[in-house]
């Protein structure tokens, strides 16, 4: 049973797993993409890497209906220090989850071993040349989307990609997800895309599953958009879908 709500301008969509979440995200991401194809030769679509993405991306990415020699793939943050295909990095999970699985157009993947600040001012050019028309994303723990932590956070950030400290909430969130075996092994700093260059795409695709994300949700669509919690900017997106489960619902 799917629940549908609306808040300012976000479509909330509500299912009582997150399995059927994800399936429910990926068919519907799926048909935007091919009628988006009706009218476009190639697309360019962002993506999230973390556990919470991954019933919706292998949904995805087992999707029929999807031109992917069409589609060209960017990732929205990564670890400095974490070069390509590093199991640790988010370049290496996306590669496992669904750029290894299907034949994108092309791949363009941020390297966390190059210097960080020119490997910033290259992944900025290359969304100045090819802005989004997607942006499949999640929200942390604390509110973030990306790695734009309430800290770091600017709605008019001049910046399409920065450099940013990672604050402890979003570090111990790698913990809890799995991804590290302790908060010591969780780097400090981390490439991010900023909110301006994912507000700017077409239409957004938010997932969020479980019942640590409750509370980011709840000020997501329930409290002030400001930056103490960047994911309510959503609120003003005009095209922006979420979909979550009934944990991660449970304090709306």
């Amino acid at each position: 049973m799917m629940d549908c709500r609306k808040y300012d301008k976000v479509n909330l969509k509500i299912f009582d797993t997150r399995l059927e979440m994800g399936k429910a995200a990926a068919a519907e991401a799926a048909a935007y993409i091919c009628g988006l194809l009706e009218k476009k030769e190639e697309i360019n679509c962002m993506f999230a890497a973390a556990p919470s993405q991954n019933e919706f991306l292998e949904a995805l990415a087992a999707d029929e209906r999807i031109p992917w020699n069409r589609i060209n793939a960017y990732h929205m943050d990564d670890y400095i220090g974490f070069g390509i295909g590093d199991p640790r990095s988010f370049n290496g999970f996306l590669t496992r989850a669904i750029f290894g699985k299907v034949p994108f157009k092309s791949v363009n993947l941020l390297n966390g071993a190059e210097d960080p600040e020119r490997e910033c001012l290259r992944y900025e050019k290359l969304l100045r040349e090819n802005p989004m028309d997607v942006v499949f994303m999640g929200i942390g723990e604390n509110g973030h989307i990306a790695f734009n932590d309430p800290p770091v956070a600017d709605f008019n950030d001049p910046r399409l990609v920065k450099i940013v400290e990672l604050e402890e909430r979003c570090r111990m969130q790698q913990v809890h997800d799995g991804c590290f075996p302790d908060l010591d092994h969780v780097p400090t700093h981390a490439f991010t895309v900023t909110i301006p260059a994912m507000m700017a795409a077409q239409h957004l695709f938010c997932i969020v599953p479980g019942k640590l994300k409750a509370g980011a949700v709840k000020n997501t669509l329930e409290g002030p958009v400001a930056v103490s919690c960047p994911a309510s900017i959503l609120r003003q997106h005009n095209n922006a879908e979420m979909y979550i489960d009934r944990e991660c619902a449970s304090e709306l």
